[in-house]
């Protein structure tokens, strides 16, 4: 089960709404270990597409080295689709490379950068397995 501040879930929605009708994309960093969610790294969709998202590849290389320095692990990943359900593609598995991660994913198709609800899922994905899990979503930890 994923356990998130409403803030952080918050934040997450915001930015996919933001960046609607591109795919948005981030970590949530916390302690290695800790399995708990606590520092938002919005990051820039280098594809800037509405289909595909991916990590500018130096941006990426300095998260990992501030998470290192901080001991620090990506608790979360997470993505918005903006035409189709919160549910990971073929693509997606693919690219899960952190089997210890809760993959989030947003879907901004119903919503845009509107206020409507914009559908919010938490999965694992293990050796191209994947599996939703809960969120509990807290007022704080």
């Amino acid at each position: 089960m994923l356990t998130i501040t409403q803030d952080l879930h918050d934040r997450i929605v915001a930015h996919a709404r933001a960046d609607h009708p591109d795919e948005a994309c981030g970590v949530i960093a916390g302690p290695v270990g800790s399995d708990r969610p606590e520092r938002f790294i919005p990051m820039l969709n280098a594809a800037r597409s509405p289909t595909f998202y991916e990590f500018d590849s130096t941006d990426l290389l300095k998260l990992y080295r501030e998470m290192d320095d901080r001991d620090e692990e990506p608790v979360v990943i997470y993505h918005s689709h903006t035409a189709t359900e919160a549910y990971p593609s073929r693509t997606d598995v693919t690219y899960a490379n952190e089997p210890g991660a809760h993959y989030v994913l947003v879907s901004t198709a119903e919503c845009g950068n509107g206020e409507g609800p914009a559908e919010f899922r938490s999965f694992r994905i293990t050796e191209g397995e994947i599996s939703e899990e809960d969120v509990k979503i807290v007022p704080a930890y």
